[in-house]
Formats: C-alpha cells, sequence, structure tokens
C-alpha cells in the first residue's frame, strides 16, 4: 500500500520539475522595479560649505585690524596704489588715488566715531592741501555720486557676505593672477537693479585679511603683507565747510570754455600761410 502512494505521487513531481524552466522564463521577462524615488531634501553641499566658508572669513574680516596696501588694475592703462586702514575700533580709512574729479584728483573716504567722511588729498586735479567733508553719519553710504566703490569690499559689503539671507549664490573659485587665499565667486540671485554688492570674485586669508577682489570695476590684489592696525583713524586733513569731489570729470565753466575758443582760434590764424584767406 505504501509503495502504490509512492507510485502515485511520483508523475505530481515530476509535472513540476517539467513547469520550472517555464516559471523560471516568465520571471525573468518581468521588467526590473523602478527604483523609489529619492526623498532627500539635503542642500548640495559643495555650494552650502561655500557659503558658509565665505561667511566665515569675512565676519573675521569685520573682527581684524591691518593696514595695507592693494594694487588697483581697473584696465585704464596704469595701476593704482590703494591704501586700507582698518582700525581697531571699527573706524576705516581707505586712500583712492584718481578717486575723483574724472581721475585727476585723490580722495580719501573714513569713518570716525563723529561721521563718515571725504578727504581731498593734494594731488594734479587739487593742489590745495588735504582738507575734509563731512558727508553724514558712521552708518551712511557715500552717496553715488561721490563714490569710488573701492571701499565696498572693506566695509558693507562685509555684511553682505556675513548674511546667510542675502540673496547670493556662492562657490569656490581660482585666485586672480598675483592674488592668494581661499576664493570665491559671489553672484546674486535676485533680479533686482539695487544688487547688495558687485558680483565678482573675493579673496581672503586664513586669518580674514581680504588679499584679492575682482569685479566689473577692476582687480584689487594685496602687494604685500599687511601691518597691524592703528587703534582708530585719523582724518588726512582738518574738516572744512567745503564741497565734497565728484567722481566724474567737472564740466568746464563758460570762461574756461571761452578761453580755449579764443586759443584754438589764434592757433589756427597762426598756421594760416600768409596771403592766404581765410574760409
Amino acid at each position: 500500500m505504501h509503495a502504490h502512494l509512492r507510485a502515485a505521487r511520483r508523475p505530481t513531481g515530476v509535472a513540476a520539475l517539467a513547469l520550472l524552466p517555464a516559471l523560471l522564463a516568465a520571471c525573468a521577462d518581468d521588467p526590473a522595479p523602478a527604483p523609489a524615488p529619492s526623498t532627500s531634501t539635503d542642500p548640495a553641499p559643495a555650494a552650502d560649505a561655500a557659503r558658509d566658508e565665505l561667511a566665515a572669513l569675512a565676519a573675521a574680516a569685520q573682527d581684524r585690524s591691518f593696514t595695507a596696501r592693494y594694487t588697483l588694475a581697473d584696465g585704464g592703462g596704469s595701476d593704482r596704489s590703494i591704501v586700507v586702514t582698518s582700525a581697531a575700533d571699527g573706524t576705516w580709512r581707505v586712500d583712492v588715488p584718481g578717486g575723483a574729479l574724472g581721475g585727476t584728483a585723490d580722495v580719501s573716504l573714513a569713518t570716525t566715531a563723529d561721521g563718515l567722511y571725504q578727504c581731498g588729498l593734494p594731488s594734479a586735479g587739487r593742489p590745495e592741501p588735504a582738507s575734509c567733508v563731512r558727508l553724514g553719519d558712521p552708518s551712511d553710504a557715500v552717496p553715488r555720486l561721490l563714490d569710488p566703490r573701492v571701499q565696498h569690499p572693506f566695509t558693507d559689503w562685509l555684511e553682505v557676505l556675513t548674511d546667510r539671507r542675502a540673496p547670493l549664490a556662492v562657490s569656490p573659485a581660482r585666485p586672480p593672477q598675483g592674488a592668494s587665499g581661499s576664493c570665491y565667486a559671489v553672484d546674486t540671485t535676485s533680479a533686482s537693479l539695487n544688487a547688495p554688492l558687485d558680483v565678482g570674485i573675493y579673496c581672503y586669508a586664513p586669518d580674514g585679511t581680504p588679499t584679492a577682489v575682482r569685479t566689473t570695476g577692476g582687480t584689487l590684489v594685496l602687494a604685500g603683507p599687511a601691518g597691524p592696525g592703528p587703534a582708530t583713524v585719523q582724518l588726512a586733513g582738518p574738516v572744512t565747510d567745503g564741497e565734497p569731489l565728484g567722481v566724474a570729470a567737472p564740466e568746464p565753466s563758460p570762461e574756461s570754455s571761452a578761453q580755449s575758443s579764443a586759443q584754438s582760434s589764434a592757433q589756427s590764424s597762426a598756421q594760416t600761410p600768409s596771403g592766404t584767406a581765410t574760409p
């Protein structure tokens, strides 16, 4: 009887073995299940790290007291030497050769505890002794018509770079030629015409000293080791009630225009050949 049962069950096992290849083939034809969509909401780590690094270096620059000389190449044909002084009490001064009157006058911009000042320095376009004019309170911005824009990377733009709410995109960048330090390309993500700073490349030493800035206005590069800063900055000259110097070249006065016209006429007459009537 047991032998009969074993004989009766054997065909069932054989049939199952016969169906196995077909089942395996059917399984092989089924498409692989699609991977589950990622649910990660983590931000791009490289961009986030660059923004954090730049904010930390800009914060160190805000706390840095130093005196340094920078070379400014603005495509005008000759480099200028910019002197930056950042004092221990938070006051600052930036001397800008050719910063006014269409590049013919040197100026110094500074903040003290008493206010924001522009000082005219002796130069080709302004041979008088140095004197200063108060432009506003220490926290005021330099008026647009008086603004050479060279001072911003050392002053108010540092506040923008440390503000994580500012509409900026930051990524690592190569240093401009002749520069060193950690450099970052900074762009604005806002469509506003009043961008919080100029887009470009910003570079810093580990201690927060700005080593280079490249924007559409030119390239500033640290010209040598930075020295210690003073306890507070001193203005370049006495404060007067005079008028500040504009960035643009002044309009010629009627007297100077008439004089130039007379000189041109005299030169033209002198060059006319004898006996020839002028038209």
